[in-house]
């Protein structure tokens, strides 16, 4: 019998994966994360929507963003046909096991299948079997993804002296922020000012936050370098401001599962 956890480090390049011999499919992580199980129509899956395909381990440790085509209630379902390297078709055959993980609202869903068939005409596509049992389970708003955004940063008050940055990590609620020391302190308020790409679409953001928690990068330290790590809270985000980030964040877990933090 498959059996299948879905947590968010699931994402992550650490994860079993299955063979293809019939074995069994697991992709379990640690922690207590309670699982439940779903309906399929609580992942609201819609034509379009993006899903993580995890082949079998003989054909591939990568794993693949793919869409949905459309589905059968109860028969299968139709997807892009996965890829290596974003363009080389993976080379899965009927009856191969898979591993499928798709973000809805707040929770992280996933299910096993097969592949029924492996189209080429009129372009690459699969037939997949209809998910029997699908588990998901909450996502933590804290789930945060190494990132390099340049980033705008200056005080709400006081000297509004503009500095430039870097976010090497980013949550729905926060940021890790790399600057110089001098740049601000615990308890201040700063203004940033960054583009995140979603999709090939570029958005503009400026967001307030309140440094939580400053320290030195004891390595730069050692080379005279006066750069600090700024632990940020964002305060006050405007709904669109945290569905962007919260559509980054996602994107990144989905795309490149190794950033996951």
């Amino acid at each position: 019998m498959n059996s299948l956890q879905v947590e968010p480090r699931d994402w992550g390049a650490d994860a079993p994966s299955e063979s293809r011999d019939g074995g069994q499919v697991t992709a379990e992580a640690a922690g207590s994360t309670p699982q439940e199980t779903f309906p399929f129509e609580a992942m609201n899956l819609k034509v379009g929507d993006r899903l993580q395909v995890q082949p079998p381990a003989t054909v591939s440790a990568e794993r693949s963003p793919v869409k949905l085509i459309g589905y059968l209630q109860d028969q299968s379902m139709l997807i892009t046909a996965p890829t290596t390297g974003g363009s080389v078709p993976m080379q899965v055959m009927p009856g191969d096991q898979l591993i499928m993980r798709v973000f809805s609202g707040q929770n992280a869903f996933g299910f096993a299948c097969d592949v029924q068939r492996v189209c080429r005409v009129p372009y690459s596509y699969l037939h997949i079997s209809f998910p029997k049992k699908i588990q998901g389970t909450v996502i933590r708003k804290a789930s945060r993804v190494k990132t390099k955004i340049i980033v705008k940063v200056c005080a709400e008050q006081g000297d509004t002296t503009e500095h430039t940055a870097v976010i090497s990590n980013l949550s729905a609620n926060g940021a890790l922020l790399d600057g110089r020391r001098t740049m601000a302190d615990t308890g201040d308020t700063l203004r940033l000012s960054f583009k995140l790409k979603l999709h090939n679409i570029e958005a503009e953001l400026s967001v307030a936050a309140v440094v939580r928690t400053v320290f030195d990068d004891e390595t730069l330290k050692q080379s005279g370098t006066s750069l600090a790590h700024f632990g940020l809270q964002f305060v006050a985000l405007d709904p669109n401001d945290q569905m962007l980030l919260q559509s980054m964040v996602y994107q990144h877990m989905i795309e490149r599962p190794q950033s996951v933090v």
